[in-house]
């Protein structure tokens, strides 16, 4: 919705608000709208206003707006469009399951309806502190014109409460009089709103109000085509991929093709700008996309092979601390290492977090090299000779970096020795980082150093 909404905001020139609708006090979840506002910024999605930053029309927090509603609530209940309702929530559900049991509509049966407090507490299920609902006439219209969609036709609408006993407005009554009071043009939300979207519609004509554009979109879905589910799912709360080590652009760039998939032959690859420039409701596919993390890791791939040796470093020593993956106390000098070996593992990374697994081994005590036992098995009789002829190579080689060591090693094992390289330079990778699959080697050991290569081949060679 906030990928539409900014899209749509920078296209046609206008403004992305950001407003914190928190009326439904029972279910506000301490720390909800901190991660709103940091999931929005992390993903260069940042709205023009909002509670943080202010506007013409703040506040931007619903619960700091309650002065507004009431006037409005008592404007309609003046004028015959709303009426109190003095039924208990116990009431209510037997009157629903009665309902129910003869295959009736459980709509509300307007008890209330005409009656004054006093009339209506003398009947079962009174409750002394009413809601407020609204009166739904019969001829209440139940088709609208979305800018996705066209023509929609949502099911005849309840009497729906506008007010609650706390004092509270519903989202109903709170959304139309907020959007009106904010110039919202355009509405873009989820496409489970569109049976409500007759009562607001309902509430703009009784206020005399021009109501905004609906656009309702569809919902992600999980690969069994499922409803994407915030307390199923940790895919539903964003921050969590920034937790898994995705890139915003990347997750950006697979919301966009969420959005409208690419047609024939389009670039799946696609920047924030380049989506506003083609920005069209038309295009927006109304059968729930498919949330296909394996597109994500493709794309967040391909991104991270996008950035520059020194961009890619400074990401993964953010999200490697961040994620205290070297633990709670890392040494200073572990930032620079693994600056230095971004380059290396670039095209081996899918997320960040796969990066320190990958080069932790760089960070160890050299005397302190755990060997894998699948590294050790691949090792020949030959090993300690290789390990010894190539401690004497890296003990003169000039410069000590990664060119100049291969070709040195490759004259030395392969030339000289005639081994095969895979099997020259095998113990030299199990002497480095104790594994069979390393980074790549001669890089490694320019990273590590002479000295520390070198007591590394000792280590091992007195192990043989």
């Amino acid at each position: 919705m906030a990928l539409f909404d900014k899209a749509w905001a920078v296209k046609t020139g206008g403004r992305f608000v950001l407003r914190i609708e928190d009326t439904d006090r029972a279910r506000l979840v301490a720390g909800s709208e901190q991660q709103i506002i940091d999931t929005l910024d992390w993903l260069g999605l940042s709205p023009d206003e909002s509670p943080v930053l202010g506007g013409p029309y703040a506040p931007y927090k619903q619960s700091e707006r309650l002065d507004r509603y009431q006037p409005i609530v008592d404007r309609l209940i003046a004028e015959g469009h709303a009426y109190h309702c003095w039924c208990s929530p116990e009431r209510l559900a037997r009157m629903r399951e009665e309902k129910a049991a003869r295959k009736e509509d459980t709509r509300y049966d307007r008890l209330c309806y005409r009656m004054t407090k006093q009339e209506r507490a003398e009947l079962p299920g009174f409750t002394e502190t009413p809601t407020v609902r609204m009166l739904i006439p019969d001829d209440a219209p139940t088709v609208f014109h979305d800018v996705i969609r066209g023509d929609v036709k949502a099911p005849f609408p309840d009497d729906q409460i506008i007010m609650k006993t706390d004092g509270f407005p519903t989202y109903h009554l709170a959304v139309v009089v907020d959007d009106h009071e904010m110039d919202i043009t355009t509405v873009v939300r989820g496409e489970e709103w569109i049976s409500s979207t007759p009562k607001h519609i309902l509430l703009y004509r009784w206020l005399g109000w021009e109501p905004p554009q609906f656009a309702h979109m569809p919902l992600l879905r999980n690969a069994d085509h499922s409803k994407i589910s915030k307390r199923k799912n940790p895919a539903a709360r964003l921050m969590w991929f920034k937790e898994q080590g995705y890139l915003p652009e990347a997750l950006r760039n697979f919301l966009q093709l969420l959005a409208y998939p690419p047609a024939g032959g389009d670039e799946e690859i696609s920047t924030f700008e380049q989506f506003v420039e083609g920005f069209d409701w038309g295009k927006v596919n109304t059968v729930g996309p498919i949330f296909d993390t394996k597109k994500l890791d493709w794309l967040n791939g391909h991104y991270i092979r996008e950035l520059s040796d020194d961009e890619l470093g400074d990401r993964l020593v953010e999200y490697i601390s961040e994620n205290e993956q070297w633990g709670p106390d890392p040494d200073p000098a572990w930032a620079g290492i693994v600056r230095a070996a971004a380059g290396m593992i670039k095209p081996r990374l899918v997320k960040l977090s796969d990066a320190w697994d990958q080069i932790a081994f760089l960070t160890v005590p050299d005397d302190s090299i755990r060997v894998e036992d699948t590294a050790r098995a691949q090792l020949k009789d030959d090993a300690a000779e290789i390990l010894d002829a190539t401690a004497e190579v890296l003990g003169a080689v000039e410069p000590f970096d990664a060119d100049t060591i291969q070709a040195a090693l490759r004259a030395r094992l392969v030339d000289a020795m005639g081994l095969k390289a895979r099997a020259g330079f095998a113990p030299l990778r199990v002497a480095t980082s104790g594994r069979k699959v390393s980074p790549p080697l001669f890089e490694t050991c320019q990273i590590l150093g002479r000295e520390s290569t070198l007591a590394r081949i000792e280590g091992l060679r007195r192990r043989l």
